[in-house]
């Protein structure tokens, strides 16, 4: 069986690209209602470094993981919580994480981290934390979102990172463009 590619993947794939303290998850809670009033159904890939497990230890469904399961769907009346047990601990591919994806109730697929994964990224850069920028050194940036201007003029579109509705309608259009490329 061919390996999956993210060229091959159905949806459009955009993700928010920076260091740890810029912003991203803040960013995020402002597109998603915006992306939403326009119709769109959002799908969320967050990279998280640091071991994180909602589920609550003496419940059955804790239970079950613990007592082997590989994968187990919590199922109730207002969502569903899918829990995929890895055997061993390695970075996440993003490909392998966006199939757990249900893509047939989606129309674009946010990614918050997943840095150096190569799919259209935003790079968003602040500059009073002193980080170097990231798009010199990665093709794959598609724009840069910063709160002040570049004084170089990067070649690719650059947004306000204070304007998160000027964000929005850029990934609005990088989705319709998807839509046209696909078809």
């Amino acid at each position: 069986m061919p390996t999956p590619s993210l060229q091959s993947f159905p949806l459009p794939v955009i993700g928010l690209a920076a260091y740890s303290g810029t912003g991203k998850t803040t960013l995020l809670e402002k597109l998603i209602p915006w992306l939403g009033a326009k119709g769109l159904r959002l799908g969320v890939v967050k990279a998280s470094h640091h071991s994180v497990d909602p589920d609550t230890p003496g419940k059955d469904s804790h239970r079950l993981r613990q007592a082997g399961s590989c994968q187990l769907v919590l199922s109730t009346p207002e969502r569903s919580i899918c829990y995929t047990e890895k055997s061993e601990s390695s970075d996440p591919d993003l490909i392998n994480e966006l199939q757990l994806l249900d893509c047939n109730r989606l129309d674009l697929v946010i990614v918050e981290g997943f840095r150096d994964a190569d799919f259209p990224k935003i790079e968003l850069h602040r500059c009073g934390l002193d980080r170097p920028l990231l798009y010199p050194e990665d093709p794959n940036i598609i724009a840069i979102a910063w709160d002040k201007p570049l004084e170089d003029e990067p070649g690719i579109p650059q947004l306000n990172l204070n304007q998160p509705e000027q964000i929005a309608e850029f990934i609005y259009c990088f989705k319709n463009r998807f839509k046209e490329i696909s078809q």
